[in-house]
């Protein structure tokens, strides 16, 4: 099965889904991640890598909110960051809402392809929400954005992004 054919059917609408609604499975995302300019154009050349650990264990972190993507990576100043727009098929998703969940790390083991953490549920220090792609071919990158601290006319109204290479 093609897990990009709703995006290539005459009738596909960019989903633009606010970062505090649940995630549906096998649904086309727009979601975002944080990087810094060089890492930027390698992900575009060469695409994604898994992040060998975090808060959800090993996966691409993303997320649906723009300013959130903008922190990523920390102490960096605002010209040596960029932000990822990307088009996400989250596949089968498992809301992970609380510290010590029972599948906290092991999501991809039960046959998930998404970790979603929901916004103000108290996994992340900022509230905000994140997930977590297991497969990095279930992400393309449709485009490098300047964060939202640098002047940017390409600025969306929401959505978000996250860390790590």
């Amino acid at each position: 099965m093609n897990m990009w054919a709703e995006e290539d059917s005459p009738f596909f609408v960019e989903a633009c889904l606010q970062s505090y609604a649940e995630p549906v499975e096998g649904k086309l995302y727009t979601m975002y991640h944080g990087t810094t300019k060089e890492r930027a154009e390698s992900i575009k050349r060469c695409g994604f890598k898994q992040s060998p650990d975090g808060m959800l264990g090993q996966g691409v972190y993303v997320s649906r909110d723009f300013n959130k993507a903008s922190r990523y990576p920390l102490n960096r100043p605002d010209k040596e960051r960029r932000v990822l727009k990307l088009r996400v098929n989250v596949g089968k998703v498992k809301k992970i809402d609380c510290q010590r969940h029972p599948m906290q790390k092991t999501w991809h083991d039960h046959g998930y392809d998404t970790a979603w953490v929901p916004p103000g549920c108290g996994m992340v220090s900022s509230g905000l929400e994140e997930d977590c792609i297991w497969d990095p071919n279930r992400i393309k990158v449709m485009e490098v954005m300047k964060p939202k601290n640098e002047s940017s006319p390409q600025m969306p109204e929401f959505g978000y992004a996250a860390y790590r290479y």
